[in-house]
């Protein structure tokens, strides 16, 4: 089952280019090509963290600011971790984590629930990390849930260095992901009485 669970996407608009492939169970490889830095570190640590095997190539209008490539990477990634996950069967459907970085503590709690819905509990000191905009981040995390169709909260503890709060977060939803699309041979079919989703 775990070499199907791959996908493959691209979009393209006025403002952005983007071509994107994950394999859920991967080892943490892949090439990350995007003209935002602090996001292209970002997925770097996300595809370690989460043992996935990820390949992003981004452009877009980043002249005017990072939003747009931001917002639209989150969205193909969303999409390709729902395609990959397919249709739920044998998932455990909930996974959690909870990651110290320095002095910084980041909860990520995820639902493959096929009910999008972001909690977003992080107060982020500076508004930039380098050129980045980190209002972006919520940006990014919203449309991931909303187009991954997963319950995602994401809960920042405590933290002063915003570098280290939005790293703690990507590395604990990876963590939380990398649980939660995991195959238990106890599950028959959907992890719900309802025995959907």
């Amino acid at each position: 089952m775990g070499e199907n669970r791959v996908s493959e996407k691209s979009r393209t608009t006025g403002e952005t280019s983007i071509d994107l492939s994950l394999a859920i169970d991967g080892t943490g490889k892949g090439e990350i090509d995007v003209e935002v830095p602090f996001l292209a570190h970002m997925l770097d640590l996300f595809k370690k963290h989460g043992f996935f095997d990820l390949n992003v190539k981004g452009r877009g209008d980043v002249e005017v600011d990072d939003h747009h490539l931001t917002e639209d990477i989150g969205i193909v990634l969303g999409q390709a971790l729902s395609e990959a996950i397919g249709d739920k069967a044998g998932i455990k459907r909930y996974g959690s984590f909870t990651l110290p970085m320095d002095e910084t503590l980041v909860t990520v709690a995820i639902d493959l629930s096929d009910r999008p819905h972001l909690e977003f509990k992080a107060d982020l000191p500076a508004q930039k990390v380098g050129t980045f905009d980190t209002e972006n981040v919520h940006e990014f995390f919203w449309k991931l849930a909303l187009e991954a169709r997963m319950n995602l909260h994401i809960v920042v503890h405590h933290g002063s260095n915003t570098h280290h709060i939005i790293e703690a977060m990507f590395k604990a939803t990876a963590r939380a992901l990398d649980e939660a699309t995991q195959i238990d041979p106890r599950i028959t079919g959907i992890m719900s009485t309802k025995g959907s989703l």
